[in-house]
């Protein structure tokens, strides 16, 4: 099975402190490495969880506010200096790419790699990446500004064959093929055998990104059935209030979405600088849905 894995960069929310940076996660699926938004100190911390920056594929902005991008532009710097050569995919808000230009102008930084720049549409759930293994879906959120969300969704892989039927039948290699591909076996004596019998088909895989958001009940047609899915949780549910008039989400909010979504574990996080721990936003949020972990800076997940 290819590695699915998440590192959480950054779990904070717009004020970084001293234990938790703004938002930031880097997505493995294999050999792809997807850094979804990039906060001021991204590249640092990178480094300091040895997570080289040459090996990020594509990157993933989810809105224009501070820090979800701010570090974006001494990144793609850093790329330069350090000699890469290859390709970098982003995709972000349609603002973004005059921004980096007139970054990269300024300084008259002529990039040694091409930046190839993907703009995100505002009209509802839309695929933006399509490789062999994998999609990926931008959908829109409800905040202050246009923002967007993130779905990386795994494709359905080939069945693995029963070990103790390759030893009982010897299938050359065109009919393990077919069998991988879903077909029957028909044995020397005429006999079949169903493939669900000598095959096992393992679950697809998927992540879902809800950055920013007020609480969006369109989320869940968006999601819906995802595996893993994070949303933030700026406060706990006694200032919903406050989460209202910020365009955020509390506790209660997030835990919600993920129970109507049908998701399997819920991961909260861009908590407010107010609470020094996470804690009692996690026991809050479990009273709801108790699959939930809490995000924190340098926490590895596998999908």
């Amino acid at each position: 099975m290819i590695p699915f894995e998440l590192t959480i960069i950054g779990s904070g929310s717009a004020k970084p402190t001293l234990k938790r940076k703004a938002s930031a996660q880097m997505l493995t699926y294999g050999e792809n490495h997807f850094l979804i938004d990039c906060a001021e100190g991204t590249q640092l911390q990178l480094n300091a969880l040895k997570i080289s920056l040459m090996r990020i594929s594509h990157i993933f902005i989810s809105h224009l506010h501070g820090d979800h991008y701010f570090g974006l532009i001494g990144l793609i710097n850093s790329l330069h200096l350090i000699g890469r050569t290859k390709p970098l995919y982003i995709f972000g808000p349609e603002k973004l790419a005059e921004i980096l230009q007139i970054q990269l102008d300024a300084s008259e930084t002529k990039l040694r790699y091409p930046l190839v720049f993907n703009t995100l549409q505002a009209n509802g759930k839309q695929c933006i990446l399509d490789n062999v293994h994998l999609e990926v879906y931008s959908f829109p959120v409800l905040h202050r500004i246009p923002t967007w969300g993130f779905l990386f969704n795994e494709k359905l892989p080939e069945r693995n064959i029963r070990p103790d039927f390759i030893e009982a039948f010897h299938p050359n290699f065109d009919e393990i093929h077919a069998i991988k591909s879903g077909a029957d076996f028909i044995d020397t004596y005429g006999n079949s055998h169903a493939n669900h019998e000598i095959s096992i088909q393992h679950d697809c895989r998927s992540y879902a990104y809800c950055t920013d958001t007020a609480y969006f009940e369109e989320l869940i047609d968006y999601i819906k059935g995802v595996k893993v899915i994070y949303h933030e949780t700026t406060f706990m549910a006694n200032q919903v209030e406050r989460a209202m008039a910020t365009f955020h989400s509390t506790t209660l909010q997030a835990a919600e979405i993920a129970l109507k979504a049908g998701a399997g574990k819920l991961i909260i996080g861009h908590f407010s600088s107010r609470y020094p721990t996470t804690e009692t936003l996690l026991e809050e949020t479990k009273t709801v849905f108790s699959n939930t972990v809490a995000a924190e800076d340098g926490l590895k997940i596998e999908l």
